[in-house]
C-alpha cells in the first residue's frame, strides 16, 4: 500500500502518538515518520513524493478520465461500485478475468488511501456514478498512519459520512469490515490486530443500527494471530488470488442482499 519513498522512510523507525478518543480514554495511534521528519532531514525524493501528495491529496485524478469514459449502465445490469484502497484496486480492474467478470462492476480503490481521502473522492468516484450499491472496504491505512494519526472514532466518522452520503443518493450500501493484519510490513511494530478488531465491531454496530449489509471478510480470514496466513495474503495485507477467491462469493451475496434491499 506505500510508495518506495513512504516505505524507505517508515522501515527506519515507528512512531506513534496518543490522541484522546471522543469516550475521553486516550489510544494511541501510529503516525507515518516521513510526516514528522524534521525539514531539513528530508531527502528530495521525499520533498517531491510530499509534493506530488498534496497536489492532489485524494487523488482524483486517479479514475477521472475512466469516469468521464464510463458508457450508460447496461438495463437488468445493477451497476455495483467497489470503493476502497489498494486491497480493493489489487482485485482487478473493471472487466478483468479477476474482478467479477461479465457483471459490469466497477473498481474504484487506491492503493494506500485512508478514508480521509476517500470520503473526499467519494462523490467523484462513487455518487456520480449512480451506482445501484456501494460496496465500501476501508480503515486499514487508518490503523497504520498513512496519512497521519487517526482515532477509531475518526476513522468510523469518515465511513458515516460516506454512507449517509451515498443513502441520501439512494445508493444501497454494503459495509465491508476491515481485513485481518496483525503486521504491516511498512508500519512494524503497532500491533493492529485488536485496532482492527475493534473497529469491525463498531462498524457491524452501526449497520445493525442502519440496517445496512455488513460483509464479514474477517471471521472467514483471520488466523490465530488475529492476521492473513500467507496463502491468503503473502505480505500478511494484500490477498493472493485464494485470499479473493475467498472473498468473492462473500461479496457477491452481499451485494445481493443489498439490490433485495432497494
Amino acid at each position: 500500500m506505500r510508495g518506495p519513498v513512504e516505505l524507505a522512510a517508515v522501515t527506519v523507525v515507528t512512531l506513534g502518538l496518543a490522541l484522546v478518543s471522543p469516550l475521553g480514554a486516550a489510544e494511541t495511534v501510529a503516525v507515518n515518520p516521513l510526516l514528522l521528519t524534521p525539514v531539513e532531514q528530508l531527502r528530495p525524493d521525499e520533498v517531491r513524493f510530499m509534493q506530488q501528495r498534496l497536489a492532489d491529496w485524494p487523488q482524483l485524478q486517479h479514475y477521472r478520465d475512466a469516469n468521464a469514459r464510463l458508457p450508460a449502465a447496461v438495463p437488468g445490469q445493477p451497476r455495483v461500485v467497489f470503493f476502497g484502497d489498494s486491497i480493493t484496486e489489487g482485485w482487478g480492474k473493471d472487466g478483468s478475468a479477476g474482478f467479477f467478470p461479465g457483471k459490469g462492476w466497477l473498481n474504484r480503490g487506491i492503493s494506500g488511501q485512508t478514508t480521509a481521502q476517500m470520503l473526499v473522492r467519494f462523490s467523484q468516484d462513487a455518487l456520480a456514478l449512480k451506482p445501484h450499491v456501494v460496496v465500501i472496504l476501508a480503515g486499514t491505512n487508518d490503523i497504520a498512519g498513512n496519512t497521519g494519526p487517526s482515532t477509531q472514532g475518526m476513522i468510523e466518522d469518515n465511513l458515516h459520512a460516506m454512507m449517509e452520503l451515498a443513502r441520501a443518493h439512494g445508493i444501497a450500501v454494503v459495509l465491508a469490515s476491515v481485513l485481518p493484519v496483525s503486521e504491516y510490513p511498512w508500519m512494524p511494530g503497532i500491533t493492529p490486530a485488536p485496532k482492527v478488531r475493534a473497529l469491525n465491531t463498531a462498524l457491524k454496530r452501526y449497520a445493525e443500527a442502519k440496517q445496512l449489509v455488513y460483509l464479514d471478510y474477517y471471521t472467514p480470514m483471520a488466523n490465530a494471530a488475529g492476521g492473513l496466513d500467507p496463502q491468503l495474503a503473502e505480505d500478511g495485507v494484500h490477498p493472493t488470488a485464494k485470499g479473493y477467491a475467498v472473498m468473492a462469493p462473500l461479496a457477491e451475496a452481499a451485494v445481493k442482499r443489498a439490490l433485495q434491499q432497494k
